[in-house]
């Protein structure tokens, strides 16, 4: 058996290398590999050890031929190519290559050849959540957050794969991810201050992510997956509750290691307050009960981190404030930190990420100011309070009707246009009509299940959500948690990707 893997550099894509390694039945492993990925070496070390079950092909996701030479005889291709924030932030020309025509690239390839395809997009396809609607569910609205060019690029490459004929895939939206590096990772640039103190997130690490790639392969050679409980599905990648935290806490968790509180490094104005992504996965255990591959908890996972960078300690005796000036502050000269954009009168990022300039302005500097929400009590999913989604989510698919699909086209603002329907054929075309009166064809499996709607979003970078969810009851019911009613802000990036907004 031969497996195809993108991303296998990332550091979800070397624990994935690795699993795959070791079962048995797998004869090679071929990763694509850019030709000047600083991380190749660690591929290569595996290569190394394992000449034979792994050959490197040098190649890019965005290049068709990259792909198809990559794709030869292969049985399945496990898609975790993906260029994230901030780089994606900083390039996000690069982003569109690996994110999206990347997509487009591996469903030619798998509508031409009997490849099973698994696909790795993310929890940024769900935008912002907070305490009034902590948890996330297969289904939810996609509200991509504001100038996000990374969620755009997956969301669009997502929606491609769910309309295009690849006769077996599944389509995975990984958590937050934790990794043993992560921490060095972040104190290098401005995207530490994106997460919100107050948010919901839940995060899984790359060892859990790598076991669960290798056992749907594992499943699928036991005879263990079919369409109904697997191919051609979105799930949620989850860890589970105890690895559900709060934003403020995840930095805690981190900061632990210089032996202080998130509160000693870092002031209650340094850090976003809404547009970013995260959240608890309500249904993140449908793949556990699959495939059995949560073992790590978050706060253990920082000790793993600490024995692996011993030098941490170090922090320890260094007193708080130095650390601030010089790690956290130091960061305030990066275009992708709040300071920075407030500097440069960026109206457009503070408008999106704080609500206002003026809002910005008015944050509390010190912490007996700052209210924290308690996110403890809310991470059971016993406290999971489904919204409105114009029909019954809990319905199989077999049971859906021609009356839900109407249903849920009208709480979008929009109509289903096609009049036939079989009952419970949730892959069938159908013809709809969205909130601006513009016709597109959609599986109802992609709206109802996957929580697509035609928007600007998929067609330009534009995210006119203020207005949208005026008029889409399912949106307004989460874009309100953050939003005010009555803001009319419609943000959008030109042909290089500057952010305006009107």
């Amino acid at each position: 058996m031969k497996i195809a893997l993108t991303g296998a550099s990332g550091h979800m894509g070397i624990a994935t290398l690795k699993e795959f390694l070791n079962i048995k039945e797998v004869d090679v492993v071929r990763v694509l590999v850019l030709p000047k990925d600083k991380r190749a070496k660690l591929v290569k070390k595996l290569a190394k050890q394992n000449k034979v079950r792994v050959e490197i092909i040098r190649g890019d996701i965005s290049n068709l031929e990259d792909v198809k030479k990559l794709c030869v005889g292969v049985e399945y291709l496990f898609n975790l190519a993906a260029l994230i924030p901030p780089g994606s932030d900083k390039h996000p020309e690069l982003s569109y290559l690996a994110n999206e025509v990347g997509a487009y690239n591996v469903i030619k390839v798998c509508e031409e050849n009997p490849i099973k395809l698994i696909d790795i997009t993310s929890v940024a396809l769900y935008g912002h959540r907070n305490v009034k609607h902590p948890f996330e569910r297969v289904g939810d609205p996609l509200l991509p957050s504001v100038f996000d060019a990374y969620a755009a690029h997956k969301l669009r490459g997502e929606y491609a794969i769910l309309e295009s004929n690849v006769d077996k895939f599944a389509i995975i939206r990984q958590t937050a991810m934790v990794y043993l590096e992560m921490l060095n990772s972040n104190m290098s640039d401005g995207l530490m201050f994106h997460t919100c103190f107050n948010d919901p997130l839940e995060w899984s690490t790359a060892e859990d992510s790598g076991r669960l790639m290798a056992n749907i392969v594992k499943e699928d050679i036991a005879g263990h997956l079919n369409y109904d409980n697997f191919w051609k599905k979105v799930f949620n990648l989850g860890d589970g509750e105890h690895n559900r935290i709060s934003g403020y806490d995840t930095i805690e968790g981190g900061f632990s290691l210089f032996g202080g509180k998130a509160c000693n490094y870092f002031d209650p104005n340094y850090n976003v307050t809404r547009n970013f992504h995260g959240g608890f996965y309500y249904d993140g255990d449908e793949l556990e009960k699959l495939f059995h591959y949560q073992n790590d908890k978050i706060d253990e996972y920082w000790l793993k981190v600490l024995k692996k960078y011993p030098y941490y300690k170090m922090g320890r005796i260094v007193p708080a404030g130095v650390i601030k000036k010089f790690a956290i502050k130091r960061l305030f000269k990066d275009s992708n930190s709040p300071t920075y954009w407030y500097k440069h009168n960026d109206i457009p990022r503070l408008t999106a990420f704080f609500g206002s300039k003026e809002e910005y302005e008015n944050l509390p500097t010190t912490w007996d100011k700052f209210k924290l929400d308690d996110l403890k009590v809310t991470r059971s999913v016993k406290s999971y309070v489904p919204i409105n989604y114009g029909f019954d989510i809990n319905k199989s698919d077999k049971d859906i009707t021609l009356e839900d699909l109407k249903n849920v086209a009208l709480m979008h603002g929009g109509k289903l246009l096609s009049s036939e329907f079989k009952k419970g054929d949730v892959y069938a075309k159908l013809k709809w009509v969205n909130q601006d009166n513009e016709e597109f064809e959609c599986r109802p499996y992609t709206i109802l299940r996957g929580g697509h709607w035609m928007n600007p979003l998929y067609k330009d970078y534009v995210w006119d959500f203020d207005r949208l969810s005026k008029k889409d009851k399912i949106f307004a019911q989460y874009w309100y948690d953050s939003h005010k009613e009555d803001e009319n802000h419609c943000y959008y990036m030109d042909e290089k990707y500057e952010a305006f907004m009107k």
